[in-house]
């Protein structure tokens, strides 16, 4: 197998935390002297059919371990899927039936292959053990924590503080969570920071059931196309597996330059430094036709990087745009040198909803004025009679602000 240091290199890339890595040093090592892959668990529950790049972080993260020569076991929580995780909820999810669990569990299997070698990977499903245990075994498992510890969860406390209700069942989903490690004899589980309680659970629980603790590796939590907030379906910031491949370029496209460099970072394996040094068009181009040739093969790769190039590459500005801004004195300060802040410009144009919108916009670099991309938001932008201004806004909207004195 290869050497620890090596591994490292890999293990570690992208990574928030290990807890704790002398461990998981001493479990490479010992891997390594016994010839014996570590078992390295990561769960998913199927509350949706469809999976995200935001969920590739982890499922990339066990190809590196499986690259490596180790035993990836892709954990699918139909039985936990079915309590609804409580982590970061102001309320108690809405269960879903075993039905709708199965159903969205069969989506996954289909799309995780996309990355994982379906040859090397073992598929669990947690209701194997969980619908067997007995009631018995269900409170042994419950006396294993207190309540004093479930409600040192941020998100318990706070509903607890608030007077919100917390029902029984979602204390079991963290308990569940961590015996599911025990019934896998797990070495190593990885998560995303929002679960590190969960996870810690698992140590917990394997500890008191007689097993060597699991190295616990939590992974960022990666921010949609926005930039900002948590790839997620719900905020209409994500890029699914299953978009068609010119909608998913597209969007990669729409990323500002920064949040280019992270996605490499977590969903690819390229040298960072060669990245950085690369122009960023030519960088974020390479990208999006990297993750399209993942999940759509490397035809539909190429051709969506002809599209986008055909389309936007030009940079031909139509000959109707989206929208016309006539400005007057009125709209400026000082008449004598005439000038309006970006942020106001943009918000003029009626193609953002907001002030703060165009903002936002601006600073992911998705704002142009006669072709240069302007990236501050406290920018002002001098204006000239007689001489229009031509405004990209986003991706594929056209504006053309002119000022008369």
């Amino acid at each position: 197998m290869t050497p620890v240091s090596q591994q490292l290199d890999l293990i570690l890339r992208g990574i928030v935390e290990v807890i704790q890595p002398a461990e998981l040093e001493s479990k490479l090592a010992r891997s390594i002297k016994e010839r014996r892959p570590l078992r390295i668990k990561a769960g998913f529950d199927p509350t949706a059919p469809d999976l995200h790049l935001g969920h590739t972080v982890l499922i990339h993260k066990l190809k590196h371990f499986q690259d490596l020569g180790h035993q990836v076991i892709f954990l699918i929580g139909d039985f936990t899927g079915m309590i609804g995780d409580p982590t970061g909820q102001s309320e108690t999810r809405v269960a879903l039936s075993k039905e709708k669990v199965l159903e969205n569990a069969k989506t996954y299997e289909r799309q995780i292959f996309k990355i994982l070698d379906p040859k090397k990977t073992q598929v669990e499903f947690n209701s194997r053990w969980m619908s067997a245990m007995t009631a018995d075994a269900l409170i042994e498992l419950s006396a294993h924590y207190t309540v004093a510890r479930m409600l040192e969860r941020e998100d318990f406390h706070k509903r607890y503080t608030e007077e919100k209700p917390i029902s029984i069942h979602e204390f079991m989903y963290p308990l569940i969570q961590g015996y599911d490690s025990v019934a896998l004899k797990a070495d190593v589980e990885l998560g995303g920071t929002d679960q590190k309680f969960n996870l810690l659970m698992g140590r917990d629980l394997q500890r008191d059931y007689g097993q060597e603790a699991q190295v616990v590796i939590t992974m960022p939590l990666l921010e949609g196309t926005d930039g900002v907030r948590k790839m997620s379906k719900s905020l209409g910031n994500y890029i699914a597996l299953e978009d068609k491949p010119a909608d998913m370029f597209g969007k990669l496209m729409s990323v500002s330059d920064a949040l280019m460099h992270r996605y490499y970072e977590l969903l690819t394996t390229e040298d960072l430094a060669h990245v950085k040094a690369a122009h960023p068009m030519d960088a974020k181009q390479s990208l999006a036709e990297q993750i399209v040739a993942r999940y759509h093969g490397v035809n539909a790769g190429r051709e969506a990087r002809g599209l986008f190039q055909q389309k936007f590459q030009a940079r031909e500005f139509p000959e109707q745009p989206d929208a016309h801004v006539a400005l007057t004195p009125s709209d400026v300060k000082d008449a004598a040198a005439p000038s309006i802040g970006l942020v106001d410009l943009i918000a003029k144009t009626g193609l953002v909803p907001s002030k703060s919108e165009a903002r936002r916009l601006i600073v992911q670099g998705g704002v142009e004025i006669d072709e240069q991309k302007l990236t501050d938001a406290n920018a002002s932008i001098t204006l000239t009679a007689g001489k229009p201004l031509r405004l990209r806004v986003g991706r594929r909207k056209f504006a053309v602000a002119e000022y008369k004195a």
